[in-house]
């Protein structure tokens, strides 16, 4: 008898995993509790996979053998509680398709910075000539690749969200760029619930892979020795300490292993502390790989950054306009006020996940000159800065805050979208608002 895979979600992902699941020989079915966008349903119809929107028919569900959940659904809503009470598997669609590729797995996760250091990864391998794909949260759903290109490495992001359903999965080299409080709405509110999901990026590892991660994180260190670690360590740190697989000193970053070299701090593209930390675990992961260190250091001084992520906007009337929409926590927000290099008008506000502000009172009071709270609900943001002296804004589109911006801020000055928050009061996603921000900025 034909398996049967039912794909929760017809996202990107869900497509994907349907496509593969298809092509593998299941008997597939995709059931979305919302409208399925028509790209994606062009995708399915091409295929002749079956699917619903809108609605979940639970006949259709819950004689799956397999279900394979999109990582935005969470694990306690009604659907995957009945699946659970009948005992039918739930996994990720990254875990799907890791059965069936021997791609070598390069695999990024982080409270902060994963993105722009999947991609700063993805850039190095691919000028170093590498068969390589981009998957996870940036990019076609793996799953799909899988299904339709054949690579020897796949560079992908990951979500706690994603990890949270993969159980098999096994990267090679594992990053793991820090760990702060994010997304505590999805883990009950505790911290330990969303450590244990990113530290799941290297469960099944073997002698022979490797774990990248910042040394000087203070959840990282604290939890390493619990969970029975099987790979080679690479550590990396601004100081230089014994062991370490990168450090800077004098201007200069040293790789140490496993070939030693180094380049000029200044040569690297990408400017700012976090971007330091960013090119150093992708230096080591391409060193690892055994890419030369002159194709290492040619990369990581031309990369061109990632949009939505401090991104440079247009300077109006002296002023300049950055984009951080993908800014979607407190501490983005931290990394970015950090980097500024002139007082600045602070644009946040959104869904709020938890958050605690106390982490950038200190920046704001040193660096911005005024607030703008762009949400449907900011009375949180109003009781924690009210206090601050500073003139604050309410609004609520991206015309109207851009607009207040522009009264806001002096010439010199720098205004800055790094929003702490999800962004699904007012906009579709983080791109939507960055997108909104710019052609706003654009239009003054």
């Amino acid at each position: 008898m034909t398996k049967r895979i039912v794909i929760l979600g017809a996202g990107e992902s869900g497509t994907g995993a349907a496509i593969l699941a298809q092509k593998k020989g299941f008997d597939t079915f995709v059931s979305d509790m919302s409208a399925i966008k028509d790209k994606y349903k062009d995708m399915l119809n091409e295929r002749g996979i079956r699917w619903e929107e809108g609605k979940h028919t639970e006949e259709l569900i819950l004689n799956a053998d397999e279900v394979i959940k999109s990582p935005g659904i969470p694990n306690d809503v009604p659907m995957i509680l009945k699946l659970k009470e009948k005992g039918i598997p739930v996994i990720s669609e990254i875990e799907f398709a890791g059965r069936y590729t021997n791609a070598k797995m390069i695999c990024i996760t982080g409270s902060n910075g994963k993105t722009t250091t999947t991609s700063l990864i993805y850039h190095i391998f691919k000028k170093a000539g590498l068969n390589v794909g981009l998957a996870g949260n940036i990019g076609q759903s793996l799953a799909y690749q899988v299904a339709e290109c054949n690579y020897d490495y796949y560079v992908i992001e990951l979500s706690s969200f994603q990890l949270d359903n993969m159980y098999k999965f096994h990267a090679n080299i594992a990053v793991l760029m820090n760990i702060t409080p994010d997304h505590l709405d999805r883990y009950d509110y505790k911290m330990q619930n969303y450590v244990d999901a990113k530290f799941r990026i290297i469960q099944n590892q073997t002698p022979e892979d490797a774990f990248i991660f910042w040394n000087d994180d203070p959840i990282i260190q604290h939890e390493l020795h619990k969970y029975g670690i099987h790979g080679h360590y690479y550590p990396f740190a601004e100081k230089r300490e014994d062991g370490l697989a990168a450090f800077v000193e004098q201007n200069k970053i040293y790789f140490t292993q496993p070939i030693a070299f180094n380049m000029e701090q200044e040569e690297l593209a990408l400017t700012g502390t976090h971007n330091l930390f960013n090119s150093m675990a992708a230096g080591i992961s391409a060193n690892i790989a055994g890419i030369r260190k002159e194709d290492i250091r040619e990369a990581l001084s031309d990369f061109k950054g990632v949009e939505h992520r401090l991104e440079k906007v247009a300077r109006v009337r002296g002023v300049e306009y950055v984009n951080d929409s993908k800014a979607t926590n407190v501490n983005s927000c931290w990394y970015a006020l950090q980097s500024m290099k002139t007082k600045t008008v602070l644009i946040l506000g959104g869904k709020d996940k938890g958050n605690d502000y106390n982490e950038i009172a200190d920046l704001v009071r040193e660096k911005c000159s005024g607030l703008i709270f762009l949400g449907l609900h900011n009375e949180k943001l109003h009781g924690f800065f009210d206090g601050f002296g500073l003139p604050i804004a309410d609004v609520q589109s991206m015309k109207d805050a851009v607009d207040a911006a522009y009264r806001m801020a002096k010439q010199g000055e720098t205004v800055l979208l790094s929003p702490c928050c999800a962004s699904f009061d007012l906009f579709k996603s983080y791109e939507d608002r960055g997108d909104q921000f710019k052609e706003c900025v654009r239009n003054l």
